[in-house]
């Protein structure tokens, strides 16, 4: 098995879609479950998972980045060097994910309580993220196995992959949670067990597929062995493409302590929006990969004419199935929020969250496409200073004014969100189409290619 050097932009989306599907399916199984338990225990669990998502994003500092580069080079030809990339990316991102997940551990307690959080939500909260914070390392890995293996073309697999580590975690999720089989009820500190069981199955997996995906075999001296010229150019595409999104979540993360000042039915309310909306944009999620594998390979192969052309036409295909899919979602948006509560208060402020997707969820389709595709070319600065603007300096002291100046609530913050997808959308098309990406390249061409 060994991944192709050609690629066809439907045949690598259709599994990252399914794949990302099935992870996002994971945390709805999460959110579900959990539900029966309580609304609080749902509202905990959603704000911990805040917290982990941030962590995923910095341990992606160093997956992105090596995907990246790893791109040019298989585009380059050079497979010898894309395998020492990979090789140190691993190791890298394994020492990042164990520290963090000491740190964790250690600080449960303390990260939940700056949240605002009372009673029994704080209780869930800080349970849950102790335990599937200190297994963070596992995720660590599966970021950078994933990334490395994705860009060789075996998209299908990492699929396969997460559909198992899916079905072992709805699973145990079952037998943990409810305390089936002779099993102890455990509530939400089962479903933490359950995720941290099935992503340490996956790394083996992923591990065992790492050996077919490569055109040159890892040799162990490959994952101690320091490159400094490597580990620059994948930190110059990672630290900006993970300063980028961690600057995101850290916004969600303010948004969300805002939310609290608005009670607990608009914190659960909030939680179980994120999750049934999570799904529009996933078809824009899987294009937007698949699309920045193939830039990332032209690039590399000096094509960049063939990668301008192809980001237009992978943006037309997103955005009209992404449109398409918003649209179901507002028309049944009610009976949606039905599936996780009854309450009327949460089903009321869900549903108005909701219908504001039409105007967050097509600039965030616009987004995801473009800026992957710029981190692809190289340009991941441009990512982060745009987004440093449209989110720190606007949306953020936007989100206040609506929501505790006009007094919003909920729906003032999704409107301030929107207002940053819109503004960056906006900021990316633009760059794209001036070119100035194309001076990022990260391999250099060989003479009389």
């Amino acid at each position: 098995m060994r991944a192709r050097d050609d690629f066809n932009l439907f045949h690598l989306t259709w599994p990252i879609f399914l794949e990302i599907f099935l992870f996002s399916l994971m945390g709805l199984v999460d959110t579900f479950m959990l539900s029966a338990v309580s609304d609080n225990a749902v509202s905990g669990v959603g704000t911990a998972n805040t917290y982990i998502h941030i962590s995923i994003l910095i341990l992606e500092v160093v997956g992105n980045g090596a995907a990246i580069v790893v791109a040019q080079y298989l585009g380059s030809r050079r497979y010898i060097e894309a395998t020492k990339i990979s090789a140190l990316a691993i190791s890298l991102n394994l020492a990042f994910g164990l520290v963090m997940s000491v740190l964790f551990v250690w600080n449960a307690n303390r990260l939940m309580e700056v949240m605002n959080l009372q009673g029994d939500v704080l209780y869930y909260a800080q349970s849950y993220l102790a335990i599937v914070g200190g297994g963070i390392f596992l995720q660590a890995l599966i970021n950078a196995l994933a990334a490395i293996i994705r860009v060789h073309g075996l998209t299908k697999q990492t699929m396969y992959i997460s559909l198992a580590m899916n079905v072992v975690h709805i699973g145990l999720n079952y037998v943990l949670i409810f305390g089936k089989f002779g099993a102890p009820e455990l509530g939400v500190q089962g479903a933490a067990i359950s995720s941290v069981v099935s992503r340490a199955l996956a790394v083996i997996v992923f591990f065992w597929l790492l050996t077919k995906a490569l055109h040159v075999k890892i040799m162990w001296k490959n994952y101690i062995t320091w490159n400094g010229e490597f580990v620059r150019k994948i930190l110059n595409i990672g630290l900006p493409s993970a300063g980028e999104q961690v600057l995101y979540q850290c916004c969600q993360l303010i948004f969300l302590y805002y939310v609290t000042y608005l009670g607990s039915e608009a914190l659960a309310a909030r939680q179980y929006a994120n999750n049934i909306s999570m799904f529009t944009y996933l078809t824009a999620l899987a294009v937007g990969m698949g699309t920045s594998i193939i830039v990332g390979r032209l690039i590399g192969a000096g094509r960049s004419d063939e990668a301008y052309a192809r980001v237009w036409k992978s943006l037309r295909i997103s955005f009209s199935i992404g449109l398409v899919v918003v649209l179901v979602t507002i028309l049944f948006r009610e009976p949606l929020m039905r599936v996780f509560t009854d309450d009327p208060e949460i089903i009321r402020l869900g549903s108005m969250a909701i219908l504001c997707g039409i105007l967050l969820e097509t600039g965030r389709i616009v987004n995801i496409t473009i800026i992957n595709s710029l981190r692809a070319s190289g340009d991941a600065g441009f990512p982060l200073r745009a987004g440093f603007f449209s989110m720190l300096c606007m949306s953020v002291p936007l989100g206040y004014y609506f929501v505790f100046v006009l007094d919003w609530g909920l729906i003032g913050v999704w409107l301030a969100i929107s207002a940053d997808e819109w503004v960056r959308a906006i900021l990316s098309s633009l760059r794209w189409r001036s070119l100035k990406w194309q001076r990022y390249a990260l391999v250099e061409q060989k003479d009389g290619e």
